[in-house]
């Protein structure tokens, strides 16, 4: 009871850093927003790793090569787009997209490194496909090669296939998950910091920003990390990563909630994606893979 609890927290809290986001990029660069969430963020997690976890620091510290690669995509990369998307998309359509993340992943793997799927899998995959494709044409499937897509939507596009590659590199990589995370948000905070004295990012000076900034450092970068990791301890990953489905259901009850209405569009597409993506996770594995091992960051930070 008490790993589900978490889970649901952990989406929750994920789920605000879209709607969160979408507000702070009013006022704030995504530069801003990424390079103070993590550097708000790293002596935190570090302290949560060491309680935690316990790593051995220094084995940690000696897949610094790959730990680098993971923070530029997973922590920068990932990041900076999700928060350039919401100054052009809304939330929901944001967290809409991202929902076919998962089904992306599996495509991503087949392809790179020769994962298979079953029959059932590849009908989860076209459905959650056919559920974005018909949210990016606004219901208009017939038109969606000749309608301009959202520039918003498209960068939320090239943002899941950046966190489909950190997913596929960060699921082999043998660390505790915590400390995994912690070193990659360190590095990105010193790698992101000369583009912040370059760019001279400010600190929020507003009552609304310095909030908005609160939340995103403490909930979605902190708090959902510590209980996905402390469900994952009695919780198997397949079936700790049906629980992102959440993530649209809490995002469209945010937004509702906040006086923004849901379209039928919005609504059936998300509904195509949440049912591709269970098929895929639950039916589409064959029965000799295993689910990976949670060993870093992979398929959770959002």
């Amino acid at each position: 009871m008490k790993a589900s609890l978490y889970l649901v927290l952990a989406t929750l809290f994920w789920s605000g850093n879209y709607v969160v986001g979408q507000a702070a990029v009013a006022s704030m660069t995504p530069l801003e927003l990424t390079f103070w969430r993590w550097s708000l963020a790293a002596v935190p997690l570090l302290l949560l790793a060491y309680f935690v976890e316990k790593p051995d620091w220094r084995a940690v510290l000696r897949r610094w090569p790959v730990l680098l690669l993971l923070s530029v995509l997973g922590m920068s990369g990932y990041t900076l787009l999700l928060y350039s998307a919401l100054g052009y998309t809304s939330a929901m359509n944001a967290s809409l997209i991202t929902a076919a993340n998962p089904a992306l992943i599996v495509v991503m793997a087949i392809v790179l490194i020769g994962e298979k799927t079953t029959r059932v899998g590849w009908l989860g995959i076209c459905l959650g496909l056919l559920g974005v494709l018909l949210v990016l044409s606004r219901g208009e499937l017939a038109r969606v090669f000749s309608l301009p897509i959202n520039t918003g939507e498209l960068m939320m596009v090239g943002a899941i296939i950046i966190w489909g590659f950190y997913t596929i590199i960060a699921r082999r990589l043998k660390l505790p998950a915590i400390s995994a995370t912690a070193v990659q948000v360190v590095m990105a905070t010193v790698t992101l910091a000369p583009f912040a004295l370059a760019m001279n990012v400010r600190f929020p000076d507003t009552a609304a920003e310095g909030w908005s900034l609160a939340y995103i450092a403490v909930f979605p970068s902190l708090g959902s990390y510590l209980f996905w990791n402390l469900a994952l301890k009695t919780t198997p990953p397949g079936t700790a990563g049906n629980y992102l489905n959440l993530m649209v259901v809490f995002t469209a009850i945010i937004t509702v909630l906040l006086g923004t209405p849901l379209t039928p569009v919005q609504i059936v597409g998300g509904l195509m994606v949440v049912a591709g993506v269970l098929l895929t996770g639950t039916k589409g594995q064959p029965r000799r893979l295993a689910a990976p091992a949670t060993s870093s960051a992979g398929g959770r930070g959002r």
